[in-house]
């Protein structure tokens, strides 16, 4: 099924950031692509399940990428010209950018926002209300609950993009913020995964040109290659990992495959397991690590007692920080409420026992 222009249909102006998208009043506009990410972002527990990736986070998807497997997601936003090679299934909203194309089918918990000239191999369904553009293909047909408005609805996105961009480089931090707090759910307790422009990623590969960060919890599938590369703690990854600059291996991380750098150092972390080689300028292995292939470095090899990474790799929500915030104010509760001197106070002084004469 093709949405193509259709005269009798009016293409309403975004009057919220300021764009006319009509067709009398075309304004050429910056996309997506004008605020590209910068880093790969893989969150605490992100698992990669029958081809799927899944989260119940947000995904957000930089310009001109292949994404190879379906995705499950709280939201999912992706720049224009992004490959999907499965499905798309967000709980919350849907906002696919120009030029893109998705294998097979798209389903929409809230909105969806589709640019012009997209492409989708299976159906639509959407639970709420659909902005479409021109030229959409939907193989299968769509459905949506809510309104149908057949116009193009990423300046909206380009806008709050641009908007904070200008706020953070001007220095109003607190703004931007608000900005940020106001369009992001406060309650999600998962952060977004982030895949910067022009990576390929998929269940063989995982190829991105920026550095990279993987949480804790997690269990992917694929080679890894990046700019520089720091994996959490209580990992299994099934593929190698390579960078140009250095990598990082947290504790208790299983990584099949080899473990490979050009010119940074490589620094594997207590009771990590390297089902390979490790190779680099400088190598840093824990004591308790174990490593069942060879050991090379250019320059240095040394053994170290002390962990690897400190803190978080991918530092919690704000929500996360409120909820460990209650629980740890609960249990100092009752921890009050069963010792009466748990604030540090003395207890009351008994006084002397009354003797028979009293």
């Amino acid at each position: 099924m093709s949405l193509g222009r259709q005269p009798c249909v009016r293409h309403p102006s975004d009057a919220s950031s300021g764009f006319n998208t009509s067709e009398h009043a075309y304004v050429a506009v910056p996309t997506f692509r004008s605020d590209p990410l910068d880093e790969l972002v893989i969150p605490d527990g992100i698992h990669v399940e029958e081809h799927d990736l899944v989260t119940e986070g947000d995904v957000i998807i930089g310009s001109q990428s292949t994404v190879g497997f379906g995705i499950r997601a709280a939201n999912v936003i992706a720049g224009e010209r992004v490959d999907f090679g499965g499905h798309i299934e967000a709980e919350g909203d849907c906002r696919l950018d120009t030029w893109c194309t998705v294998a097979d089918n798209v389903l929409v918990g809230e909105d969806a926002y589709l640019g012009e000239r997209i492409t989708i191999g299976g159906g639509l369904r959407v639970a709420g209300d659909l902005d479409i553009g021109d030229d959409v293909e939907i193989e299968e047909g769509f459905d949506a609950n809510g309104r149908i408005i057949i116009r193009d609805p990423m300046p909206t996105i380009v806008f709050l993009f641009m908007y904070l961009s200008q706020l953070l480089r001007i220095g109003k931090e607190e703004a931007a913020e608000q900005l940020v707090e106001s369009l992001v759910d406060e309650e999600s307790e998962q952060n977004p995964v982030l895949i910067p422009k022009g990576s390929r990623v998929g269940d063989d590969a995982w190829q991105v040109s920026t550095p990279g960060r993987i949480g804790d919890d997690c269990r992917l599938h694929g080679n890894i290659r990046a700019e520089s590369l720091v994996v959490g703690r209580q990992n299994e990854i099934f593929g190698s990992l390579r960078a140009r600059e250095g990598i990082t291996v947290g504790a208790e991380t299983d990584v099949t495959g080899n473990v490979t750098t050009r010119e940074g150092t490589v620094r594997i972390g207590p009771d990590a397991r390297i089902r390979g080689d490790v190779s680099g300028e400088y190598v840093e292995v824990h004591r308790e690590a174990t490593v069942e292939g060879g050991i090379r470095a250019t320059e240095e090899m040394t053994m170290v007692s002390e962990p690897v990474i400190d803190d978080s790799v991918v530092p919690e929500t704000k929500s996360q920080q409120r909820v460990d915030e209650r629980a740890g104010g609960d249990e100092q509760s009752q921890t009050s409420d069963e010792d009466p001197t748990a604030d540090g106070s003395r207890p009351p002084k008994e006084g002397p026992e009354p003797s028979e004469s009293d």
